[in-house]
């Protein structure tokens, strides 16, 4: 007696453990499986449905007609929908923020762990065309290796020592930092932070500048983080979120307002490229528009809309 019950047991941890991973039981398949009949499996099965509602889970165990298996349907499901997974992979296709060896893996487990199993095939195909054309970005580099580790020099507050290309000479430099966000900007992930012991006067544009620095992260050859800490007062800490409002081209610079008249066809372009965009008059021409941002990337955007923009 003790051995059936505990084979038994052992059946209903089996089926609940597959239908949890997304995938769907046919009753007459376990049936076959374990030897034992269709209506043991049935018990089975509305033992678990019990379990599950007793314990207010937000799980359901459903039948569908169409495939005759069973699957369980979350209620209170965590988990993204299939317009919400899809949304997500095309949005990281487009991103082209990371090489090919590094972006795929991150879609087949997104698909792996988000899709019931039964509808895992068709986001596959919905996305397939894109991956396989997939572009990497021209810098070749691998971007995840070590950005939890910046992440966590962030998060401590704790000084790191960079090497780091530029584009100008001297090619390499090695810096000193306070490494304040990690932020994402048009195919780049960036790191901001503030410089240590550097002649602001020589070095700086803007000797006055309050801002941090901006660093394409990979540019960054090598980076160490040191066992020394900065601290930062609450009232003046860096918010991410409010400077990347303001800092749309990834350009350093003073934060400035911008007045500019605009006469093109998608006034709601304008206003979601640029967060802090405020219309302060229009007529039947066009729109005058005022916008604070830092640096000076702001003044190539604006020209490159050619007629459509005067800047005032």
């Amino acid at each position: 007696m003790g051995n059936t019950s505990a084979f038994k047991l052992d059946r209903v941890l089996y089926i609940y453990f597959k239908l949890v991973r997304g995938e769907v039981l046919s009753k007459r398949e376990l049936a076959q499986q374990f030897q034992v009949t269709e209506r043991s499996i049935q018990r089975d099965l509305s033992a678990l449905r019990c379990f599950l509602a007793e314990q207010n889970m937000g799980q359901s165990i459903i039948y569908d007609k169409v495939t005759r298996g069973y699957y369980i349907e979350n209620v209170f499901s965590t988990a993204l929908s299939n317009s919400e997974i899809l949304a997500v992979c095309k949005i990281l296709l487009e991103s082209r923020s990371m090489r090919k060896d590094e972006m795929l893996p991150i879609l087949d487990k997104l698909i792996s762990c988000c899709v019931p199993e039964q509808n895992k095939k068709a986001v596959q195909m919905l996305i397939a065309n894109e991956s396989y054309h997939y572009i990497e970005p021209h810098h070749e580099k691998h971007i995840l290796e070590g950005l939890w580790e910046i992440g966590q020099a962030i998060q401590n507050h704790q000084v790191m020592e960079i090497q780091y290309e530029r584009i100008k000479e001297p090619k390499f430099v090695t810096r000193q930092i306070e490494p304040v966000g990690i932020m994402f900007s048009e195919y780049y992930f960036y790191l901001t932070a503030f410089l240590r012991g550097v002649d602001r006067d020589t070095k700086f544009e803007n000797a006055d500048d309050l801002f941090p620095t901006i660093y394409r992260i990979d540019r960054i050859q090598s980076f160490k983080i040191l066992n020394q800490w900065f601290r930062v007062p609450y009232k003046s800490r860096f918010e991410e979120g409010e400077f990347r409002k303001r800092i749309q081209f990834m350009y350093g610079g003073k934060l400035k307002t911008m007045r500019f008249r605009y006469t093109g066809p998608s006034l709601e372009a304008v206003l979601d490229r640029l967060p802090t965009a405020v219309v302060i008059d229009s007529d039947s021409e066009g729109w005058t528009i005022s916008a604070e941002v830092f640096g000076k990337g702001i003044e190539m955007w604006l020209r490159s809309q050619g007629e459509n923009v005067t800047i005032l």
